[in-house]
């Protein structure tokens, strides 16, 4: 069984290789990696909680040794049972993990979640001010040209933007044509991996003394779930209607067509003004207040298996910087090159 210090090798080498301009058009063997990096990455959170429950099992023997206080004694024994029992159930997790082919853990997530296929995604404008915003509209820019290639549908439900073409956040839907089946129609499966902080490093066009700065965005992958699977009681919710505003807060529409749903038991609030039609936009955001239902479902249900927070939105840490994109460089850092995207933008703005 390979042990710590073969793990971290081996995941060394893939953020390496995850660095090399030349993979990211080889998108399978990109995916393959990253399978191959998350499947490590599980591998060494287990090894560092080891390593807490032995230094855990110490303290308590330290305790025992000194037998000073017969009661104090008493609660060591019994918490150094449970931490050596927990130790060995870590250990055998992480032989079960090594001996898994990660492809074939791969299959096993990919057939958990073939029920949730379509995606909501999230994205918000973080530290960074006007130039935040800017990045979050880069990135919606990127996202957007995925489903064309996949063959997907994709639709905005819900966008503020700010007055220099920036957007404060954006919500949308992508989904599988209703002709594409297996691997190809699983929208979250491709999708998951998307999550977490995305951090840019460029020089602003409104920035005159061509420094470089530093600006972030969230991103938040939710699976849709079926209408079947998610009850809401009309009573738990509401409903207000308002006039859509656009950049700098004038309003766009005269009418209240926008909408805005609160979940009173959960405290969830969510809005949707990209429609000119009041029901629409009703539509569009209970389908987000849908998906953000189940992902605090999903949360819950994992806090209460593991005993901790592990996961983000879906299936990735909100927390994490997955990404960082710098722009001066033409390079993206720990998933390939930028140069495609920067292409792909700039063919944009032509």
């Amino acid at each position: 069984m390979p042990g710590i210090e073969d793990t971290k090798e081996e995941h060394k080498k893939i953020l390496e290789q995850l660095s090399d301009p030349e993979l990211i058009s080889n998108w399978g063997a990109f995916e393959d990696l990253s399978k191959r990096k998350l499947h490590l990455e599980r591998i060494l959170a287990k090894f560092a909680e080891v390593e807490e429950v032995k230094e855990k099992i110490k303290e308590n023997q330290s305790l025992i040794s000194a037998n000073e206080d017969p009661e104090l004694m008493s609660l060591a024994e019994a918490d150094l049972v449970q931490l050596i029992e927990r130790q060995k159930i870590l250990e055998q997790e992480i032989a079960d993990l090594e001996k898994n082919d990660f492809a074939e853990e791969s299959e096993n997530t990919n057939s958990d979640q073939k029920q949730y296929s379509a995606v909501i995604v999230e994205i918000r404008a973080g530290t960074g001010g006007d130039e935040a915003a800017l990045f979050a509209s880069d990135l919606f820019r990127m996202y957007s040209r995925f489903p064309a290639l996949e063959g997907w549908k994709s639709e905005v439900l819900d966008s503020k933007s700010t007055n220099i073409g920036g957007v404060k956040e954006i919500t949308f839907e992508m989904s599988p044509a209703s002709s594409q089946r297996g691997e190809n129609g699983n929208v979250l499966f491709k999708m998951k991996y998307e999550g977490g902080v995305h951090r840019v490093q460029r020089i602003p066009s409104t920035e005159k003394s061509g420094r470089i700065h530093t600006s972030t965005a969230t991103v938040a992958v939710l699976a849709k779930p079926k209408k079947s699977e998610i009850k809401i009681k009309p009573d738990d919710l509401r409903i207000d209607f308002y006039r859509a505003s656009g950049p700098g807060g004038q309003y766009v529409n005269k009418r209240e067509t926008a909408v805005r749903i609160t979940h009173l038991p959960s405290g969830i609030v969510v809005t949707s003004q990209t429609e000119r039609n009041q029901l629409k936009n009703k539509e569009n955001a209970l389908s987000i207040l849908e998906a953000k239902i189940l992902e605090k479902k999903q949360i819950e249900e994992e806090e209460s298996m593991a005993g901790k927070r592990k996961d983000q939105v879906g299936w990735a840490k909100r927390s994490e910087k997955i990404r960082t994109y710098n722009f001066p460089q033409d390079r993206l850092k720990d998933h390939g090159d930028l140069s495609q995207v920067v292409k792909s933008l700039k063919k944009a703005d032509a």
